[in-house]
């Protein structure tokens, strides 16, 4: 079956080949036919999992489309050439070819597709590599911000924050989850604001920044709903214990259902949170645990420690 596939797509390389050729009753390459070629010689390449003469293959067709300025199809192929150095593991490579057929697609006018394919990559390199997922989570909101398209902006970069978060990055988590509150303030999603303030309270507490942790929530105050709310209630229960160095109010609050059933990267955050000067606290929070139930158990000892020794 392979050895079939690949004699096909040798016999459709020599048919772009031919097209290509000129002769005195044919001046010019006929380049959309021999793009056509080269991307049915990929696609059998690509079933007989020869994925890099399927890479090349596709490259072709990229560059015979190029001639004939269809560049939407040359970066479709580019993409496409992107996802067969991914078959084969090749993660740097593949996001180089995604991301080069993301400037085409913003060339050629087609700003959506390319924010898509954006997203796309940031999910590949994502296990391997988070400082270049956020990057492109970052570029892909950008694109969908400048189209006006803040639902998806903000989506992503949700994304972007929280890898921010995950890499200790704090100062540029703050920014992030700002620009993140301001856009769903924007599209009058109030309770994702919520959200995103408790979210910048942690960052802002781990960072030891408390007067712009409390700066956040006064700002909230604004918010429809905000005052009095869940969300309000337990940041300033919270800022109170951290202020007065109560460990036990603060425990309390970071062992939460509201806080620990946030996105895991900020719940780590919550229950790794230390009062300043409260060097004996992790003993007392756990003699204290039973109060709350199981939900309040403390969280690993080596997850503590992620945020420890001069973040907060």
């Amino acid at each position: 079956m392979a050895a079939q596939k690949i004699n096909e797509a040798h016999e459709h390389i020599a048919k772009a080949e031919k097209c290509l050729k000129t002769s005195l009753t044919k001046w010019k390459p006929d380049f959309d036919s021999a793009a056509s070629e080269y991307a049915k010689a990929a696609v059998c390449f690509k079933n007989a999992k020869q994925y890099e003469q399927a890479k090349d293959a596709y490259l072709k067709e990229a560059e015979y489309h190029t001639e004939n300025k269809t560049l939407f199809h040359a970066a479709k192929a580019i993409e496409q050439a992107g996802m067969m150095m991914k078959e084969q593991k090749k993660m740097p490579e593949a996001i180089q070819y995604i991301e080069k057929a993301c400037m085409m697609y913003m060339e050629n006018g087609t700003p959506d597709t390319a924010a898509m394919a954006l997203d796309r990559a940031g999910k590949l390199i994502e296990p391997i590599n988070l400082e270049k997922a956020v990057d492109l989570y970052q570029k892909a909101a950008g694109v969908f911000e400048n189209e006006d398209r803040l639902r998806q902006a903000v989506e992503l970069l949700g994304k972007a924050s929280r890898l921010l978060v995950r890499l200790k990055r704090l100062d540029e988590a703050a920014v992030a989850l700002q620009k993140e509150k301001n856009m769903y303030k924007e599209i009058e999603n109030f309770p994702m604001c919520f959200k995103k303030t408790t979210a910048q309270v942690l960052v802002h507490l781990h960072r030891g920044d408390y007067v712009a942790a409390d700066k956040c929530v006064r700002e909230s105050y604004s918010l429809p709903g905000y005052s009095g709310s869940e969300d309000c209630v337990a940041m300033e229960t919270l800022l109170q214990g951290y202020d007065e160095q109560d460990e036990d109010q603060v425990y309390r609050v970071c062992n939460s259902p509201l806080l620990k059933y946030m996105d895991n990267d900020y719940a780590k955050l919550a229950i790794s949170l230390r009062v300043p000067g409260g060097g004996g606290g992790k003993k007392k929070k756990a003699a204290a645990a039973p109060q709350d139930g199981a939900s309040g158990a403390p969280a690993p000892e080596e997850e503590e420690d992620d945020y420890e020794g001069g973040l907060c």
